[in-house]
C-alpha cells in the first residue's frame, strides 16, 4: 500500500502538531513535510489550515533533537519555491528561532536550520536587512568555518542572497566576510561554488571591494578565480565568470591580462548558453555584465554570432523569467554601440517577442525589453524602417503606466529614442496620451524619471513642426519649464535647456514659442548661463541664445538686450558671452559663443547696425580680434566671419552716411 494511504486527514495532522505526545508530533511533522515537498497545492492547503505557526512553535519551544530537525526541515519545505510559503513562515516569526538554533550543539539541527534560511533567502520577500541587525551576520559567518561541508556551503549561499545594497556589502566585508569567503575557495567543489556566488554578490557594483579582492594575497585569490573559469563543472565556470564580470564592471582595467581573460570568458559563456537548467538560465545575464561598456568585446561577440544565438533563444516558446531577462539585457548591451549587431538582431525578426516581453509579469523582463528597444532605436535606419508604427510604440507607451518605477524609467528612455527625428513615431505619440504622460513624469519627485521625461519631450521637439511644439509648450507650460531649468538636479537642468534649444530651432514661428510668456524662458536660460559651472549646461544655454538670435529682428533684439544690455557699453566685463569667448578649456563653447555674435550681426537686418555699434562699444570687436589666431580651427573660422560682419556693418553705415 502506498505510504500516502497511511497518512491521516490534513486537519488531523495539523491538530497532531500540537499534541502533547512527542511521538505524535514527530510523526505529524514528518507526514506534513513529506506531503508538501514539491507540491504547491498541498503547501497552500496546509498554510490555510494553520500548520505553519504550529511547526514554528515546535522549533521555538522543543528541545528534542528529532523534533527540532524535522520542524526546521518542514519550515524549509514550506518556503521552498513559493512566496506564499515564505510569507507564512516569516509571518509566524520563524527567523529569530532559526538563527538561535544555529548555535545548537547538534550539527543536524544547525544544518537543517541553515538550509531553511537558504530557502527563505532565495525569495524576494526575505528580510535581507534584518540579517545585519545585532550579531546575526556573525552567526552566519561562523558557519563558514563549520566542519560540515553542507553547513558551510549553505551559509555562503545565504550570504550571497543578503548582499543587495552597498551598505550590506560593506557590513559583510567589515565583519570579515570577504576574507572568510576567499578562504572557502580552497575547499571542496560545493564550498568553492558557494564562495564564488557570495563573492559575486559582494563585488557587484562595488569598486572598493572589487579592488580589495584583486589585491588580496598579492593577487592569489584573483588568480584562483581566473583558473576556475576553466573548471570541469559548468556551474563553477559560470560562477567564476560572474564574479570576474562583476569585478571588471566595477573596477575596469583593475588587473593585468584582463582583456585576455575577458575574451576567454566570452567564449566560455557562449558555450554555457546551451547548458540545461540553472546554468543556462543564468549565463545570458553574466554575458550582459561582461560586455557592458566594452565595445571591443562587443565586436568580438558580434563576429562570434552571439546576437544570432541569443535571438534564437528569444524565439523559444517558453523561457524562465531570469533567462528571458538575461537574454534581453545581453542583446541590449551587444546592440548598444554597434550598427551591425542591431542589423543582425532585427534580421532575426525579434520585434514580436520583445513586444510580448512588455506584458511579462516579471519587472526585470519588462525593464530589459525596454533597454533592448532603447539600444535598437539608437540607429537612424532602424527608426525609419523597422521600429515604426503602433505595433511597438503603443505597447511601449502603455508601460509608462506600469506600477514599477524601474519599468517607467526604462520605458521613458526608450520612448525618448523612438520619437527622435521621425514623423511617424511622433504622430503616434501625439495621437495617444504620450505627451500627457511625459508631461506628468517631467514633474515627478523622482529625479531619474524627471530627467528621462524631459529628455523624451526634448527629442519629441527635435525637427518637429510648430503643431507639435505648440502642444508640448501648452501642456508642459512655460512656468513648469522654467522650474525645470532651475531644477535642483543638474541633469534635469541640462535636458530642460536642451528642450528649449529644440523649441527655438527653425522658422520664426517656432522661435515665438520661447516668448509665449514674455521673456520668462529666456531669463531662466540667461540665469543658468550666468551661474552654471557645468560646461554641458552652458553649451545648451548658448545654443538656445544662438537659435533665438538666428530669428527675426525682434528675436535678435531680445537676445541683444540679454547679452549686452544698454548699460554695458564701456567694456566686456558685463558682456554675458565674455567668459565663454575666453574659455580656453572648452573650444566648443567658444565656437557657439562666436556663432551667437555672427547671428546678431548678420548683414541685411534693419537693426544690424545698431547691434554692431552696441557690441563694438562693449569691446566685443576687440575681443574677437584677439581671437583671430585661436588654436581651434573652428573658432578661428567663425571669428573671421564675425569680424567680416563688423566690417560690413561699418562700411554700410559709412555708405549710408555718405548718401
Amino acid at each position: 500500500m502506498p505510504a500516502s494511504a497511511a497518512w491521516a486527514r490534513p486537519e488531523d495532522l495539523v491538530e497532531s502538531l500540537s499534541s502533547l505526545d512527542n511521538t505524535a508530533r514527530l510523526k505529524a511533522l514528518r507526514d506534513v513535510k513529506n506531503q508538501i515537498i514539491g507540491n504547491k497545492t498541498k503547501k497552500l492547503s496546509y498554510i490555510k489550515l494553520g500548520a505553519v505557526p504550529r511547526v514554528v512553535e515546535i522549533l521555538a519551544s522543543d528541545t528534542e533533537i528529532p523534533l527540532l530537525v524535522q520542524s526546521a526541515a518542514a519550515v524549509g519545505s514550506f518556503a521552498c519555491g513559493i512566496d506564499a510559503g515564505v510569507k507564512a513562515v516569516l509571518d509566524s516569526g520563524v527567523l529569530p528561532h532559526l538563527l538561535k538554533m544555529l548555535q545548537n550543539g547538534d550539527n543536524k539541527v544547525v544544518e537543517a536550520c541553515a538550509r531553511s534560511l537558504k530557502m527563505i533567502f532565495h525569495s524576494p520577500l526575505a528580510p535581507k536587512s534584518d540579517m545585519f541587525e545585532g550579531h546575526r551576520m556573525e552567526l552566519i559567518l561562523e558557519l563558514l568555518n563549520n566542519g560540515s561541508e553542507n553547513v558551510a556551503e549553505v551559509a555562503a549561499s545565504v550570504l550571497a542572497r543578503c548582499c543587495e545594497t552597498l551598505e550590506h556589502q560593506q557590513a559583510l566585508a567589515d565583519a570579515g566576510g570577504l576574507r572568510s569567503l576567499v578562504s572557502l575557495l580552497a575547499g571542496s567543489v560545493k564550498k568553492q561554488e558557494a564562495a564564488l556566488d557570495a563573492l559575486a554578490a559582494l563585488t557587484k557594483h562595488n569598486q572598493q571591494l572589487s579592488a580589495i579582492l584583486i589585491m588580496m594575497d598579492q593577487g592569489a585569490a584573483l588568480s584562483l578565480i581566473i583558473r576556475l573559469i576553466r573548471d570541469k563543472s559548468p556551474r563553477m565556470r559560470l560562477l567564476a565568470c560572474m564574479c570576474l564580470a562583476h569585478i571588471g564592471k566595477a573596477c575596469p582595467a583593475g588587473y593585468g591580462q584582463e582583456d585576455e581573460v575577458r575574451i576567454n570568458m566570452l567564449g566560455i559563456l557562449m558555450k554555457l548558453l546551451d547548458e540545461p537548467g540553472q546554468v543556462g538560465e543564468d549565463a545570458p545575464g553574466v554575458l550582459a555584465d561582461l560586455v557592458t561598456n566594452n565595445e571591443e568585446l562587443q565586436k568580438i561577440a558580434q563576429k562570434e554570432n552571439a546576437v544570432e544565438k541569443l535571438a534564437d533563444i528569444l524565439h523559444r516558446d517558453t523561457l524562465p523569467a531570469k533567462q528571458l531577462e538575461g537574454v534581453l539585457l545581453a542583446l541590449a548591451e551587444l546592440c548598444s554601440r554597434l550598427e551591425e549587431s542591431r542589423r543582425q538582431l532585427l534580421d532575426s525578426q525579434v520585434e514580436a517577442p520583445i513586444v510580448a516581453a512588455f506584458v511579462h509579469p516579471c519587472e526585470g523582463v519588462k525593464v530589459a525589453a525596454c533597454s533592448c528597444v532603447k539600444s535598437l532605436s539608437r540607429s537612424v535606419k532602424n527608426l525609419r524602417t523597422a521600429l515604426t508604427g503602433e505595433r511597438l510604440v503603443i505597447p511601449l507607451l502603455q508601460l509608462l503606466s506600469d506600477p514599477s518605477s524601474a519599468v517607467q524609467v526604462q520605458a521613458i528612455a526608450a520612448v525618448g529614442n523612438i520619437v527622435l527625428d521621425f514623423t511617424l513615431q511622433k504622430t503616434v505619440v501625439m495621437q495617444s496620451s504620450g505627451i500627457d504622460q511625459l508631461v506628468h513624469f517631467a514633474q515627478s519627485m523622482d529625479p531619474i524619471l524627471r530627467r528621462n521625461a524631459v529628455l523624451a519631450l526634448k527629442n519629441l521637439l527635435y525637427m518637429a513642426d510648430s503643431v507639435v511644439k505648440g502642444r508640448v509648450v501648452n501642456e508642459l507650460t512655460v512656468s513648469t519649464l522654467c522650474e525645470l531649468i532651475r531644477d535642483s538636479e543638474e541633469d534635469v537642468q541640462e535636458q530642460a535647456i536642451s528642450l528649449v534649444r529644440n523649441l527655438a530651432y527653425g522658422d520664426p514661428d517656432c522661435i515665438d514659442y520661447v516668448f509665449a510668456h514674455g521673456d520668462l524662458l529666456l531669463q531662466a536660460v540667461e540665469q543658468q548661463l550666468s551661474v552654471s559651472l557645468r560646461p554641458e549646461i552652458s553649451m545648451q544655454a548658448l545654443y538656445v541664445i544662438n537659435n533665438v538670435a538666428a530669428g527675426n529682428e525682434r528675436h535678435k533684439d531680445a537676445v541683444m538686450d540679454l547679452v549686452a544690455p544698454h548699460k554695458v557699453l564701456s567694456n566686456t566685463s558685463g558682456f554675458l558671452l565674455n567668459r565663454y569667448l575666453q574659455d580656453m578649456i572648452n573650444p566648443q563653447l567658444r565656437v557657439v559663443a562666436v556663432w551667437c555674435i555672427i547671428n546678431l550681426t548678420y548683414p541685411g537686418g534693419t537693426g544690424t547696425s545698431s547691434r554692431v555699434t552696441r557690441l563694438k562699444n562693449a569691446g566685443v570687436e576687440s575681443l574677437l580680434q584677439k581671437m583671430a589666431d585661436d588654436p581651434c580651427l573652428d573658432v578661428k573660422d567663425r571669428v573671421k566671419t564675425a569680424l567680416e560682419h563688423f566690417s560690413t556693418a561699418v562700411t554700410l553705415v559709412a555708405t549710408t552716411s555718405g548718401q
